[in-house]
C-alpha cells in the first residue's frame, strides 16, 4: 500500500462523510485534516487505475507531485479502495523511508534486467527499499533476505516474470552456440555454423536467459554472437582479417559457453 502521512489540522468532517453530500475539500483551509499518500514508486498505469477510482467514487482528492491528498473523513474509504487495488494491480513497492535502519547494496556492474529483476523480487517480498542510482537501499531487518535474492539472480534461479519477462530462448540454444563456435574456431567459413549463429541473433532476449545462466553472461553471450553474425554477413573485401577476427570471436565464445554444456 501507499506510504500514508496524515497532517492535522483543528477539526474533521466526520458528520458529512456517512452523509451521502458531496463533501467540500479545501486543501488549503489549514483546519481541515489532511491525508497524504506516497505513490511515487507507483507507475502511470497505476495511477491512472487510482484516479479513475476516485473519480469514479466521487472522492475528493488533489495531487501534490507524487502524493494523493484527501480529506480525513474519506480515509476509511480511500484506505479501502488501495486495499481493493492492491489486490487487482499488485503487489506495490513498499517505500523506505530515509531515516530508516538500512543496508546499502552497490550494484552498479549489473545490467538494467538484473535490476528489474530485483526489484520485483524486492515487490513481491514485501521488502521495504529505495533505489539511489544503482544502489538499492533496503530495510535493515530484510538483509539476509536480500542476500539471497542477490544470490539467486548471479546464479541465474529467479527470472523475470509477466509481460516484460522476455521470450524464451530455443531449447538447446547453448549447445546450438558451443558447436557453431566450436566449428568456427577451426574453419571461419564453416556454411553450416554460419547459419546456425544467423538464424539465433534475432531470437536471443537479455530479459530471458537460459535456465542456470544469470542475465550478465547471457548478455555477453548475446553480444558475442551479433559480432560474430556482423562478421559474416560484412562484405567479403577484407576476407582474411574477417576470417581471423571470426575465429578469434568464437574461440572466446566458445570457452564462455563450455561450462554450462
Amino acid at each position: 500500500m501507499a506510504f500514508v502521512n496524515k497532517q492535522s489540522g483543528d477539526r474533521a468532517e466526520n458528520d458529512v462523510a456517512g452523509s451521502g453530500q458531496p463533501i467540500d475539500f479545501d486543501p488549503n483551509d489549514p483546519d481541515v485534516v489532511k491525508v497524504h499518500y506516497d505513490v511515487s514508486v507507483w507507475n502511470f498505469d497505476q495511477r491512472a487505475e487510482l484516479s479513475e477510482a476516485l473519480a469514479d467514487a466521487d472522492l475528493p482528492h488533489v495531487w501534490e507531485d507524487d502524493e494523493l491528498v484527501v480529506p480525513e473523513v474519506v480515509e476509511d474509504r480511500v484506505d479501502t479502495m488501495f486495499e481493493q487495488l492492491e489486490q487487482a494491480l499488485g503487489p506495490f513497492p513498499i517505500v523506505l523511508g530515509a531515516d530508516a535502519p538500512s543496508t546499502e547494496f552497490g550494484l552498479d556492474e549489473w545490467s538494467d534486467s538484473d535490476r528489474s529483476v530485483l526489484t520485483e523480487a524486492l515487490v513481491s517480498s514485501e521488502v521495504p527499499h529505495r533505489w539511489e542510482g544503482t544502489t538499492v537501499v533496503v530495510a535493515e531487518d530484510a538483509e539476509h533476505a536480500v542476500d539471497d535474492l542477490l544470490d539467486a539472480i548471479e546464479a541465474g534461479e529467479l527470472l523475470a516474470t509477466g509481460a516484460d519477462a522476455g521470450t524464451p530462448p530455443p531449447d538447446g540454444v547453448l549447445s546450438t552456440i558451443f558447436v557453431a563456435t566450436d566449428r568456427l574456431a577451426k574453419d571461419p567459413l564453416d556454411a553450416s555454423a554460419r547459419k546456425d549463429l544467423i538464424g539465433l541473433v534475432g531470437g536471443l532476449d537479455p530479459k530471458h536467459p537460459p535456465y542456470g545462466l544469470a542475465h550478465r553472461p547471457w548478455a555477453s553471450v548475446i553480444d558475442s554472437v551479433g559480432g560474430i553474425v556482423a562478421l559474416v554477413l560484412d562484405d567479403a573485401s577484407a576476407a582474411t582479417d574477417s576470417d581471423s577476427e571470426v575465429i578469434g570471436l568464437a574461440q572466446d565464445l566458445r570457452s564462455l559457453v563450455r561450462p554450462y554444456v
